[in-house]
């Protein structure tokens, strides 16, 4: 899948990785932007393993893009939560 296609994944993977992890009142655009990040570091990382099977519009794409945006979330909110 393209760079693009992991962005539109990421705008959706990141409302409900904010929803999963739970918005600690720092935004919602925050938690999309980072959901984006999220989804492009999931896309990367199952790259890197040799997996192509989530290389297209799938579901499987979908939950890797989610995956990525709560990894992402929970160690923005775990580090951010600290100050």
């Amino acid at each position: 899948m393209s760079l693009l296609g992991w962005v539109f994944f990421g705008l959706i993977a990141g409302w409900i990785a904010n929803k999963v992890v739970g918005g600690q009142g720092r935004g919602c655009f925050l938690d999309i932007a980072l959901g984006i990040v999220g989804a492009l570091v999931g896309g990367a990382l199952f790259s890197a393993l040799g997996t192509h099977v989530f290389m297209r519009f799938s579901l499987g794409s979908m939950f890797v893009a989610v995956l990525g945006a709560v990894i992402v979330l929970a160690i923005y909110h775990a580090v951010a939560g600290r100050r």
